[in-house]
């Protein structure tokens, strides 16, 4: 099928942007790394919710990008506030 390469790249991209977590030298590059995590798993969980035609699961989609934008923030204000 002809949304399978999609699923192959997200993929390939999750084990990068999952080496540059682990790997990352400060904190600030850690967070961008699991805010780009949750974003890639977000398109991953679009592709199979076209995949699959169930669109329950744009709603599981809209939740996690919620969500992975108030952790960015909490993470952003507890740098801000760490470096004063």
């Amino acid at each position: 099928m002809i949304l399978e390469l999609p699923i192959l790249i997200l993929a390939l991209c999750l084990l990068l942007a999952l080496s540059s977590l682990i790997r990352g030298p400060s904190l600030a590059n850690r967070v961008v790394s699991f805010d780009l995590l949750t974003t890639i798993g977000i398109g991953l969980i679009a592709v199979y919710a076209v995949m699959t035609d169930q669109p329950v699961f744009l709603d599981i989609a809209v939740v996690l990008a919620l969500i992975s934008f108030l952790g960015t923030i909490a993470f952003a204000f507890y740098l801000e506030r760490s470096q004063r």
